[in-house]
């Protein structure tokens, strides 16, 4: 690297791993000559090989780029390669730019505008290289696009960024247009760059002779191409200092992979600290602290480091030798036994009629009397049903004399007693009839749930699976896979158990009384997948013939992780006090 530029530049002089020569380019823009141009030739640090101008006269970038402006046979440059292919963005772009205006707005910089750069140390030159204007009003930044030409400019007002418009032709206002300073990505090819939130953010860096490009906001780390940095070797981020840029930051991290690194900010850092907020803190020392970050940066993994994978594996260990693990019981001892309690995804088909909603009431209601955190997703009864049915179990009122509030003497000690306990167990029982429920919605009521009560381990409840939003019927069986997907990762992330309510397809005969299999299950073939444990309810009655009081139903275990599959137990209706007693297995 250092033979290379010795080779194409006069002057030179390598002094702690900076080469400096007379500038070439200075000549060819008019500039007066004696400028310097710089080299960083550590091989061991990350910009090995960047140089640039301290005239500015060119924009700075590797040695690729330092070889297209010097006019080099590209076989002669480090680490050309002929069978590369590159990036290549369908645009056509529109046949009128923005340039001269641009130009105009960069000569309208006002003393004021320049003391606002000058809080941060961004100076004239800086404010020069990267275009930047003012029309009057509002801070210019032009977006240049890949054809050297500026057909959009972000205009903002002076301290206040959500005072903001964009100006010129709006079709390249788009996401994929919108990456400032762009064109560093190809001056950087097989070096390093840094990914910067915010125009006045990479301003800084380049005041300190960083290459860079910048968006505009932090929501287009999620649309942004990670391919656009196919040929960069080293890709620092450096976003605002926030939950939500940090998510989104790791996320395009992922997509991009192991060359990137992020800057990361202190976690008493306020938030929303930027670059730009430690230009203005540091002064004359914001160069060292940058360079610093940089070091003490780590390549990002997608992985846990292999101590906290040991660390968190003892840690969950622990956990399910609590009593609080062991505490995730339905409150049914045959079910509890097939299935050692609720943990995992559970998913449990029926018939109609069977009673699906009234057995999930009583499993989650007895649950949350033991202290278990429940979040109740209902799309089938209405939050009314659902209390009245647990009142009526607990009590051994009817619903309707409950309504009438009439019943005798015992049944008003009963009533007293079942209300104090119901109204207790609300703390831990929380019903949700939303039908805008989102995989990220239940992730937050999940936090508020742990919160409030202090507890690591939640139950959610879906009744029913067939009925959570889709964006369109016609991608029901799309979306519930989709569905499936998020459950396993909200189960896997946050300690989630799922007792989750299926629909069944009529087998052959148009009827619920076969053995049951997987294939039962209507509408998504990934439960098989998906489920720790999946259950089938079959009716052992006639709708026609018999009472309510003496309606049984079987529940089998039709696969499992880890228990063995076969008819778990028979559960006889207690009508008209809405729930189940469990009984040995029928005879088949």
């Amino acid at each position: 690297m250092v033979s290379f530029y010795r080779n194409h530049l006069v002057n030179t002089n390598v002094a702690r791993s900076v080469l400096t020569a007379d500038c070439p380019f200075c000549p060819e823009k008019g500039l007066d000559g004696g400028s310097k141009l710089i080299v960083t030739v550590n091989p061991e640090g990350f910009f090995h090989g960047y140089f640039r101008c301290l005239n500015r006269c060119v924009p700075g970038g590797f040695p690729l780029w330092f070889g297209a402006l010097a006019q080099i046979e590209p076989a002669e440059v480090p680490g050309f390669d002929p069978d590369r292919e590159y990036f290549l963005a369908q645009t056509d772009y529109p046949g009128q730019a923005i340039n001269t205006e641009v130009r105009q707005y960069q000569d309208n910089l006002t003393k004021e505008i320049r003391a606002h750069f000058a809080r941060a140390g961004v100076s004239a030159g800086a404010l020069r290289e990267l275009g930047i204007g003012y029309n009057g009003r509002y801070l210019v930044y032009p977006y240049i696009q890949e054809d050297g030409n500026c057909y959009t400019a972000r205009c903002v007002f002076p301290g206040q960024p959500e005072d903001e418009f964009w100006h010129g032709d709006e079709r390249l206002v788009a996401d994929e247009f919108q990456l400032f300073n762009v064109e560093d990505i190809r001056r950087c090819e097989n070096g390093t760059l840094i990914l910067c939130e915010g125009e006045d953010n990479l301003l800084t860096l380049k005041q300190i002779g960083l290459p860079g490009v910048a968006l505009p906001y932090g929501r287009l780390f999620d649309t942004l191409e990670a391919e656009r940095f196919a040929f960069i070797k080293t890709l620092f981020i450096a976003a605002y200092h926030n939950a939500e840029s940090e998510s989104r930051v790791r996320s395009f991290a992922s997509r991009v992979g192991f060359k990137v690194r992020l800057l990361r900010w202190a976690s008493s850092q306020e938030r929303n600290y930027s670059l730009w907020q430690l230009a203005c803190d540091s002064g004359a020392d914001f160069g060292s602290r940058v360079i610093g970050m940089a070091r003490k940066s780590k390549p990002f993994s997608p992985f846990a480091s292999p101590m906290r994978e040991h660390d968190r594996f003892l840690e969950v260990l622990g956990q399910q030798a609590s009593a609080a693990y062991d505490n995730l019981k339905t409150g049914f001892a045959l079910l509890d036994d097939a299935i050692d309690g609720i943990h995992g995804l559970n998913v449990v088909g029926g018939a109609p009629k069977v009673g699906k909603s009234c057995f999930m009431i009583q499993v989650a209601t007895e649950l949350a009397r033991r202290s278990v955190p429940v979040i109740y997703y209902d799309f089938e009864n209405g939050r009314q049903k659902i209390y009245q049915r647990t009142m009526a179990r607990l009590s051994r009122v009817t619903i309707e004399a409950l309504r009438r509030q009439s019943f005798d003497e015992p049944g008003k000690v009963r009533v007293a007693a079942a209300q104090a306990e119901f109204k207790k167990m609300l703390h831990w029982f929380r019903v949700v009839n939303d039908r805008k429920v989102s995989p990220e919605i239940m992730r937050r009521h999940v936090d508020f749930i742990r919160h409030e009560t202090g507890r690591d381990f939640t139950v959610i409840v879906i009744d029913s699976l067939h009925k959570l939003p889709f964006k369109d019927f016609s991608e029901r069986r799309t979306g519930i896979d989709a569905w499936l997907r998020h459950f396993e990762s909200i189960r896997d992330e946050m300690q989630v158990s799922f007792l989750i309510i299926s629909e069944l397809s009529r087998g052959d005969q148009g009827s619920y009384q076969e053995t049951p299999h997987m294939g039962v299950f209507k509408g998504s073939g990934d439960i098989e997948y998906s489920a720790d444990n999946a259950m089938v309810i079959y009716p052992q009655w006639d709708h026609e013939d018999v009472e309510k009081s003496a309606r049984r139903n079987n529940l089998w275990l039709v696969a499992s992780r880890e228990h063995s599959p076969g008819l778990v137990a028979t559960y006889r209706l207690d009508y008209p006090y809405w729930g189940f007693t469990e009984l040995e297995p029928a005879s088949q």
